[in-house]
């Protein structure tokens, strides 16, 4: 799929009498727990007529991501002039697999999942902006009545990784077990993993797992949503900062329309119907991204 110029859509709709489109907002409703398979073979942007893919890594589980990023596949599909098809896999690495095959035009990927990118099949276009800082930081949480107090108190005790490309819920755990000579398999009792932060919190919650490492956006956001969750749950350490998890599209994606989406994002902000969007993710505003930053991340 490739983006069609203005001029090429006015000239359309002077002939076809379709500015406004035939789709009603009913058609445009996302449903993520109804996604269709896509076909390893064959790339969607060919597998549909005409459309805008976007994926969306499973940062949150697949519920809450539908009702958050809505308004921005909206928006997209506005500026662009093409409707967006949306895509969700299980596991960051299947994300990575659908941008480096060209599946997918656009991209919201864990940092931990772009800094592990095979052969560089990805370039970032813009970095959010959250509480006007451009970084997060892992947060390792137990329950509140544990009697776990430090890392080293879980030794021994079963901890939620949220996905094995993720930087704070894997990369940066796995860091401190080796900080202190162990290995995973030696340290825990046991292990396993999520595929989301938001049910790595969860199942810490409910006594599922001893500890987890999870991003403190996606925690600071659900205590706030379940105060009840927030006197269940403690936080016995905290990372150093690490660049925010990136939009990225794959590194083929024609130069011309990299800049289009660029200024999309980076201009958002300055739109009434691209602040709303910004609003219900939770962003101020997208911004360039500072690359040195994620050279040395993790």
């Amino acid at each position: 799929m490739r983006l069609i110029p203005a001029i090429l859509l006015c000239l359309m709709a002077m002939f076809l009498n379709s500015c406004s489109g035939e789709k009603g907002r009913d058609e445009q409703v996302i449903r993520l727990d109804k996604l269709e398979k896509i076909s390893e073979e064959v790339p969607i942007s060919k597998t549909y007529n005409k459309g805008f893919v976007v994926a969306i890594a499973a940062i949150i589980s697949p519920e809450g991501t539908a009702s958050s990023y809505d308004l921005l596949l909206e928006y997209i599909s506005h500026k662009t002039g093409q409707p967006v098809k949306l895509v969700q896999r299980r596991t960051y690495s299947e994300i990575n697999k659908l941008i480096a095959t060209g599946s997918v035009d656009l991209a919201f990927v864990c940092t931990g999942a772009y800094i592990n990118s095979k052969g560089g099949t990805m370039n970032i276009l813009a970095v959010p902006v959250v509480n006007g800082k451009t970084t997060y930081k892992a947060l390792v949480i137990t329950s509140r009545d544990s009697g776990i107090s430090s890392f080293k108190d879980l030794r021994g005790k079963t901890f939620a990784f949220t996905d094995p490309l993720s930087n704070t819920g894997y990369f940066y755990p796995i860091s401190l077990i080796r900080g202190l000579g162990e290995t995973p398999n030696n340290f825990f009792k046991d292990t396993f993993f999520t595929y989301s932060h938001d049910k790595a919190i969860v199942a810490v919650a409910q006594g599922i797992a001893d500890g987890a490492s999870v991003d403190n956006i996606v925690f600071q956001n659900l205590i706030k949503r379940k105060p009840d969750m927030a006197r269940q749950l403690k936080i016995i350490h905290e990372s150093k900062e690490f660049p925010m998890p990136p939009v990225v599209v794959p590194k083929d994606l024609p130069v011309p329309e990299q800049l289009i989406l660029k200024k999309l994002f980076l201009k958002m902000h300055r739109d009434p119907l691209g602040q709303e969007a910004l609003k219900k993710i939770g962003v101020e505003r997208f911004v360039q991204p500072d690359m040195s930053l994620y050279s040395r991340a993790i």
